[in-house]
């Protein structure tokens, strides 16, 4: 079960902002950093099963969640002290049992696997293809904020060092492509770290835009909130594989079309009739002419599953991409295997006005309450805090911050 303490710790990385030493013109927060690191990780995946290497994804996603809540525990180390320390082998280890033993309960609430699994990838950071791509994809999401603040932060003392320690750990990596990604003339690669910086620019998009809130958050962290809670009730589920990663991606990517639209708030969408679906209708087809040029054509298909429809609940016939099967209740058992290609729409959907509903409880917790936020808490509430998914009632996850 999901605990309250978790989501809180989850949310928390709203508010822990980077690069706090150094002038820089938009605020890149902890969470806007690891959405933009798991989706690196996806390109990165995606471009090394091109390549004929296989890439367990599973791992991949929790490793990228169990280096996420690590990094939130210690945020207190600044990054240069926190890789220092993790060269040591002993105090490695021992900052992963204290680090563990933080989070213990929460884990343990969520399954006991659940919690051996992050105690063990702690203590044994092993060379796995996975980390890899996670090591790769955290230093390239780095690079691309440090190419901000480099151009507001020259002549500051130590900014050279930065940039020098930075290149010299992407020119470290085991993974070709993201060494050659800032810098190749190759069209292939140089189109997919095009892909990268316009995801990225959803750190600049603001949620709830025209309403006053604490903390504010970006659309690009919001992502990751999605994600991470869609992968945690996919377990509640006992989604097979497939269907957890689909979950994961499927609450990463659900908004990327907003980084061509923007964020165009609900009551908008609803105020003219027939404006949503024109809205829809103009989302495809900027994808088409802005976001999938990026991408090789073999990943459109998947994009398209994880940000067309997002919310409905899908599966694809086996063995086929067409026709997409909808369920409009929840999806038969039967089609809970990997061969099916199932993705929890609406189990992304509670996740994503879950994460909405926080928002709005946090800000008026701190005080800060306008009308547009009490009326959105209350209206979200209303529609989903009875919700019950295959049987379990998900709804009480928005009681827990009434």
């Amino acid at each position: 079960m999901i605990t309250r303490p978790l989501l809180e710790c989850i949310f928390s990385a709203a508010s822990i902002e980077r690069w706090n030493d150094h002038p820089h013109p938009a605020v890149f927060t902890e969470l806007g950093k690891q959405a933009h690191k798991m989706i690196i990780a996806w390109v990165l995946g995606r471009s090394e099963e091109d390549g004929g290497r296989a890439v367990d994804w599973t791992a991949l996603i929790e490793g990228g969640i169990f280096e996420f809540l690590y990094r939130v525990v210690v945020t207190d180390i600044r990054p240069p002290v926190f890789h220092k320390l993790m060269q040591d082998r002993e105090t490695r280890e021992q900052l992963g049992e204290w680090v563990y033993k933080r989070l213990e309960d929460d884990l343990k609430s969520l399954s006991a696997g659940f919690a051996r699994r992050f105690r063990e990838y702690h203590r044994g950071r092993t060379s796995s293809p996975e980390s890899r791509i996670l090591r790769a994809a955290h230093f390239l999401a780095t690079k691309w904020e440090f190419d901000f603040i480099y151009h507001w932060s020259a002549g500051m003392y130590g900014v050279e060092d930065t940039r020098r320690e930075i290149e010299a750990q992407i020119e470290e990596l085991e993974i070709a492509a993201a060494r050659d990604m800032p810098k190749t003339s190759d069209p292939r690669i140089s189109r997919l770290w095009g892909f990268i910086s316009l995801v990225g620019q959803l750190t600049f998009q603001k949620r709830w835009a025209q309403t006053s809130r604490i903390p504010q958050t970006s659309v690009l962290a919001h992502l990751f909130f999605v994600a991470i809670t869609a992968y945690l009730l996919s377990a509640e589920i006992e989604a097979c594989p497939r269907r957890a990663r689909n979950n994961f991606f499927g609450g990463l990517f659900h908004d990327l079309p907003e980084v061509l639209t923007r964020d165009i708030v609900s009551p908008v969408k609803a105020s003219v009739e027939g404006l949503e679906t024109l809205i829809r209708h103009y989302e495809r087809e900027a994808m088409e002419l802005r976001i999938f040029p990026l991408l090789p054509e073999p990943w459109h298909d998947e994009l398209r599953y994880y940000t067309e429809e997002e919310f409905r609940n899908k599966t694809l016939q086996r063995g086929r991409v067409d026709p997409v099967q909808r369920h409009p209740g929840d999806i038969p058992g039967e089609f809970n295997r990997d061969e099916f290609n199932p993705l929890d729409g609406r189990v992304i959907e509670v996740c994503d006005k879950l994460a909405a509903y926080i928002e709005a409880s946090s800000s008026i917790r701190m005080g800060l309450h306008p009308q547009a936020l009490e009326e959105g808490k209350r209206r979200l509430y209303e529609r989903f805090s009875r919700t019950v998914l295959y049987g379990r009632p998900v709804g009480h996850l928005f009681d827990l911050f009434w």
